[in-house]
């Protein structure tokens, strides 16, 4: 289902796995709200775009990891941007996917004492910047995302992911 949001952006959410449905009720809302943040915070331009979001379980994730990143673990967020332009003459433009897992985001949110709702939305702003083209291979490109982060969750009432790491 396609939620529009504040034109320039619509997000699809998916739920490939049923524990969403009781880690996050809301998942929805909130990853509507997270991209539209990050969407916001990085100042992406305005041309009509959206953004899917495949809220997905252990192993599916683990499956993109060892066929795009030859690591055959679960991972918390994949971000997967467009490679190529949409010719179609639609007027949306197709930023790409973000896929998340349900186990390893719970137990990380359990590790670091939030909820599992805070963290799904942080992983959410997290590969919308990745779409963007965003990326934490160096310090600096990790700072600036990680700014870019602190933004949109502030925004969205959450907290500095990163404020203890800094301290």
């Amino acid at each position: 289902m396609s939620v529009p949001l504040v034109n320039p952006l619509s997000v699809v959410v998916d739920r490939r796995c049923s524990a969403w449905c009781d880690l996050v009720p809301d998942a929805q809302e909130l990853c509507c709200s997270a991209a539209l943040a990050a969407y916001e915070a990085a100042g992406a331009n305005s041309e009509a775009t959206e953004v899917s979001v495949v809220l997905a379980d252990d192993d599916f994730i683990q499956s993109l990891n060892k066929a795009w990143r030859q690591q055959d673990k679960p991972t918390n967020v994949l971000a997967f941007p467009c490679e190529e332009l949409d010719h179609s003459g639609n007027a949306i433009k197709l930023l790409g996917d973000i896929v998340i897992a349900a186990g390893v985001v719970q137990r990380e949110a359990q590790e670091e004492d939030k909820t599992v709702g805070h963290h799904m939305t942080h992983m959410v702003v997290h590969g919308t910047l990745h779409l963007l083209g965003f990326d934490h291979m160096s310090d600096d490109e990790a700072a600036e995302m990680e700014g870019f982060e602190t933004i949109a969750l502030a925004a969205l009432g959450i907290d500095d992911p990163y404020n203890s790491l800094r301290l």
